[in-house]
């Protein structure tokens, strides 16, 4: 039996050696930075000391897990993370599949290319950026918006001392950020829907609505599905550019925009515990595995043909 494995894979390997040659660099690449690093992990169970090292460094079990829980944070940024990714996931996927659907009906191709081109370009200025373009929009003393509201007689908006804003504020960059490039994964979804499926609808009788909703949507559902599961299995992960970015260390915003990313940074610079923000990471790690998994078996269960794995 083991021969015989054996004996196959040395044919795979002749047969397809140069599509093997050209993965070797994404194999060395996923070793390097993405398994290796793994071994870091055991720094959640440890005091460390720069001195020691990792592996010298004295053992404190789950000291580093219960400091977290018992500082009274983690479920408030825990829940802070999920909310937040949920809310980006809905708006999002539903902006970014209707963004498609219209980009693959209009006629016009100048028109189709620019209007594709000039989605895409947010997705390539970053956080840094976004977080200026914010300030100067949302500044009390001189932001853009402020500046007419006053100029129309209305009350200015304190948006960096009140919290309330900031999940649109958060849900509406986001959006703007990502769904240009979203958008181009399900237009390509829908490009590779036959033609000929559209052209018989067509000679049946059905209108733009009808293909839309019995062609185009039930053609791009295994894309949806992928993308799906990829996302809640990083719902436990926040974009921490973004949050960072627009908030910055402003304590008053902490309880409504504080995410695990952000959390951890602060704690690491604030008390130099690489144990307990080792523990944090892993804490959060451990949760996307699962929800990835789970997510990813409820799509098995309910649609085999659509799952990951």
């Amino acid at each position: 039996m083991h021969f015989r494995l054996l004996r196959n894979l040395g044919y795979d390997f002749k047969r397809n050696k140069a599509l093997l040659v050209m993965i070797l660099p994404v194999i060395a690449y996923l070793l390097i930075f993405a398994y290796a690093p793994m071994v870091g992990a055991v720094i959640a169970f440890k005091s460390y000391n720069f001195a020691l090292g990792i592996f010298k460094s004295p053992w404190v079990g789950f000291n580093n897990f219960r400091f977290f829980f018992m500082s009274g944070k983690a479920w408030q940024v825990t829940k802070n993370t999920v909310l937040y990714n949920a809310a980006f996931i809905i708006t999002q996927n539903v902006l970014e599949i209707t963004v498609a659907i219209f980009l693959s009906e209009i006629s016009g191709r100048y028109f189709k290319k620019f209007t594709q081109g000039a989605m895409f370009l947010p997705n390539f200025i970053s956080w840094v950026v976004v977080g200026a373009i914010a300030y100067n929009l949302f500044s009390y003393d001189f932001g853009f918006i402020n500046n007419m509201l006053i100029s129309m007689g209305a009350q200015k908006l304190d948006v960096y001392t009140n919290a309330s804003y900031w999940p649109y504020i958060f849900v509406f960059l986001s959006a703007w950020k990502h769904v240009g490039y979203g958008s181009i994964v399900y237009l390509a979804a829908i490009t590779g829907i036959s033609s000929e499926i559209y052209e018989s609808a067509a000679l049946d009788g059905a209108n733009e609505w009808q293909k839309i909703f019995y062609i185009t949507l039930p053609g791009i559902k295994s894309t949806f599905f992928v993308l799906l599961i990829l996302a809640i299995g990083n719902i436990f992960r926040g974009n921490f550019d973004m949050f960072y970015q627009l908030v910055g260390n402003n304590g008053l915003l902490y309880n409504s925009t504080d995410v695990i990313d952000t959390y951890v940074f602060r704690s690491l610079l604030t008390t130099y515990e690489f144990g307990m923000s080792s523990a944090i990471g892993l804490y959060q790690s451990v949760l996307c595995f699962i929800t990835l998994v789970g997510t990813n078996l409820i799509i098995r269960r309910l649609s085999p043909e659509n799952a990951l794995y």
